[in-house]
């Protein structure tokens, strides 16, 4: 899997994204990636699958209490996206995602013929 770091383009123009931390886990069954956005509802994030591409994208939902302005504000963009391209080793039709307290789960196995497996030894 690697990382592909370009904006989005929509409609002929440039999008520009925060880029969210991830952490990737690989064991012998797949991989595990955590992708950390907070501020994002689960109704305003997006996961596709679109041949080798995974792209994670949400829209911050930070909504200031009535009557109050930050004095200074360190999230300027109103979005996360980042895209990775998959590894044909890995099964992108069977993704399964869980999403927590801002933390976007998604667990991805390993294609059938990449999974180890055992090879019995007849004896003759």
């Amino acid at each position: 899997m690697s990382d592909n770091r370009t904006a989005k383009k929509e409609a002929g123009s440039e999008e520009t994204a925060l880029m969210p931390p991830v952490d990737v886990i690989e064991d012998a069954s797949g991989i595990t990636l955590y992708a950390d956005m907070p501020g994002v509802p689960k109704e305003k994030l997006q996961l596709h699958v679109e041949g080798d591409a995974l792209t994670i994208e949400g829209d911050i939902d930070l909504e200031m209490p009535a009557g109050m302005e930050a004095s200074h504000a360190e999230v300027s963009l109103p979005r996360y996206r980042r895209v990775f391209t998959l590894s044909k080793e890995l099964d992108s039709t069977k993704v399964a995602a869980e999403f927590s307290q801002g933390v976007l789960k998604l667990a991805i196995p390993k294609a059938e013929h990449a999974q180890p497996r055992r090879v019995e030894i007849k004896i003759l």
